[in-house]
């Protein structure tokens, strides 16, 4: 890490320390380091499906579309399930024990935050969970590795064993609401926060990528982490371009000295 990054990781530090509500947005770049390709990536799921196949109505109108993402999603999901926390995972659960971290929004739905240790009532997933299924006629809802064995075990398209209806990732597909409660959770924390810290996201996708623009109105601090360009580079107090499982541990050891 150079001169210039550290000289920029003190100064959002010392921005951490004085705020009393800080709020934090990840998206995909803090998991590839963990092994998970994002979608656009080589590897990633866009690379085996189209995008198409993700609008809801068409997932629900075609066995041949469920059946192919059961059939890929068997890896994908064996992937998740043993992946392990990226630095930068661990550094945000440290800084949310630690008091200076009041609500971690995520865009990820791959639970690395959960498992690094960071309290899962601080935490909103806003695009929702790939560790959970949903029945797509009665709501009832059970853990994916309980469909995904049945997946494994020759099941082509599982189906609800109460009501005999589709069952879906409970993940956010195209064409599909978020949770109204978990938006206005988020969009009221933005407002609140004091500094507002992105990591490992474009924020290219809406409305998750428009919170920090929120919060800047709102009169926050902006402090953005990412390799790659985002939207508000130019908005933002503070840029530092880097990989955040070397970014995030220096910032949050900063913090806590």
């Amino acid at each position: 890490m150079n001169g210039s990054q550290l000289e920029l990781i003190e100064q959002a530090a010392a921005w951490v320390l004085e705020s009393h509500s800080t709020v934090c947005l990840t998206g995909a770049g803090i998991s590839t380091e963990s092994g998970i390709p994002d979608f656009r990536s080589k590897g990633g799921i866009w690379d085996r499906f189209d995008p198409k196949d993700f609008e809801i109505r068409r997932w629900l109108a075609s066995e041949d579309i469920q059946r192919r993402y059961w059939e890929v999603a068997q890896d994908g999901y064996n992937l998740v399930q043993n992946a392990a926390p990226s630095g930068g995972h661990f550094a945000l659960a440290r800084l949310s024990r630690h008091g200076r971290l009041q609500l971690l929004v995520t865009q990820n739905t791959d639970g690395l935050h959960q498992k690094a240790g960071h309290e899962p009532d601080k935490i909103v997933e806003i695009h929702g969970t790939s560790h959970v299924c949903v029945c797509v006629g009665c709501g009832s809802k059970l853990p994916r590795s309980e469909v995904h064995a049945r997946a494994q075990g020759g099941e082509g398209i599982p189906k609800c064993e109460d009501c005999g209806c589709l069952l879906k990732p409970d993940a956010v597909f195209f064409g599909e609401g978020l949770c109204p409660e978990k938006l206005s959770r988020v969009v009221e924390a933005s407002k609140r926060a004091e500094v507002f810290l992105v990591a490992g996201s474009s924020l290219a996708v809406r409305p998750a990528g428009g919170l920090p623009e929120r919060a800047r109105k709102a009169g926050a601090r902006l402090v953005i982490v990412n390799e790659g360009p985002t939207r508000f580079d130019a908005k933002a107090d503070i840029r530092i371009q880097g990989k955040t499982g070397e970014v995030l541990p220096a910032l949050v050891d900063a913090v806590l000295a």
